[in-house]
């Protein structure tokens, strides 16, 4: 994250931007004095949360517009329904969009699994792959009760049970321009090297941990091309996620092929990592720049707000 402030500030030239950096963590008075010292016409925000306690990320975006401070991303509502994995596949299902078959357990219970099999099992309300290993793919009732059993003594509750959905897996970046169009940029898409007893999913593992197996053994390539009808159902899928949860800006929306062509959403994720290569890339693709991106959210943000001073942090 920080590196993100570092390549955020660099791209903010100081004719047209008067910035600052603050960070906090435990006391959200410490946000609340400064912006009463300082007044920012925006705050740029890359709050993720602390470690420990990941929904402060929303609270943050929420003490942000009770102070009436325009900033960038996402507003509180469309953080905090992105966290609700229920909530989001109950929204993306009334909106039309294929999401996996699900159940939802508040409790450790004895039930049938009513789809096919596999399934999946997950924590409901955490990000970033928190979770999810190998395991949580099973294939019979009994490691379907003990992986279940597993995520709430570890995460508590809910759990989500999703059938598991085969096909490739997709990483789409969309953004919104100063007139309120959304744009996708071209899909990024999850390569896995898979083998007996490996399941070809993005566990967390594969996605941070650099000196595991399943790191090496997941590639993620950029500006992938998918041609024709795949490709517009693919964008539309995507832009409309986008707007059904509410989000602004920039987000990224995961999704599954399934071998008959069938786009289904896994996640739409807000504020998504700026430093992302395949964000860059697709960037680069659509004939875009970072700091030009960069400076579209603030501008963005600044559309939002009650004056024109340039100031920000």
């Amino acid at each position: 994250m920080l590196e993100t402030v570092v390549e955020v500030e660099k791209v903010l030239p100081g004719e047209d931007f008067e910035v600052a950096r603050f960070g906090y963590a435990r006391d959200p008075r410490l946000l609340l004095d400064r912006l009463a010292e300082w007044r920012p016409d925006v705050v740029f925000n890359l709050f993720e949360g602390e470690a420990d306690r990941t929904a402060t990320e929303f609270y943050h975006a929420a003490v942000l517009e009770w102070a009436r401070v325009p900033f960038t991303g996402s507003p509180a509502a469309a953080l905090a329904l992105a966290r609700d994995k229920v909530r989001t596949k109950y929204l993306l299902r009334g909106g039309g969009l294929l999401t996996a078959p699900f159940l939802v357990l508040d409790e450790p219970r004895e039930f049938d699994w009513p789809h096919a099999w596999p399934a999946f099992v997950k924590p409901a309300c955490q990000d970033a792959s928190v979770g999810i290993d190998q395991q949580s793919v099973v294939t019979t009732p009994a490691q379907l009760a003990a992986r279940v059993r597993y995520v709430f003594d570890r995460y508590g509750p809910l759990v989500l049970v999703e059938q598991y959905v085969t096909g490739r897996e997709f990483h789409v970046h969309v953004f919104e321009e100063s007139d309120s169009r959304v744009q996708v940029m071209p899909p990024a898409e999850v390569r896995f090297r898979s083998g007996p007893g490996y399941w070809p999913v993005y566990t967390y593992d594969g996605k941070w941990n650099e000196s595991s197996v399943e790191f090496r053994n997941t590639q993620l390539v950029g500006n992938v091309t998918l041609e024709g009808e795949l490709g517009d159902r693919v964008a539309h899928v995507c832009a409309t996620a986008y707007r059904l949860l509410g989000m602004r800006d920039y987000a990224r929306v995961d999704l599954r092929v399934t071998p008959l062509g069938e786009p289904y959403v896994l996640e739409v994720n807000p504020n998504p990592y700026l430093n992302s290569l395949i964000l860059m890339e697709g960037l680069k693709a659509m004939g875009r720049q970072f700091p030009e991106f960069v400076r579209g959210l603030v501008r963005n943000a600044l559309d939002r707000a009650s004056d024109s001073a340039r100031k920000c942090f």
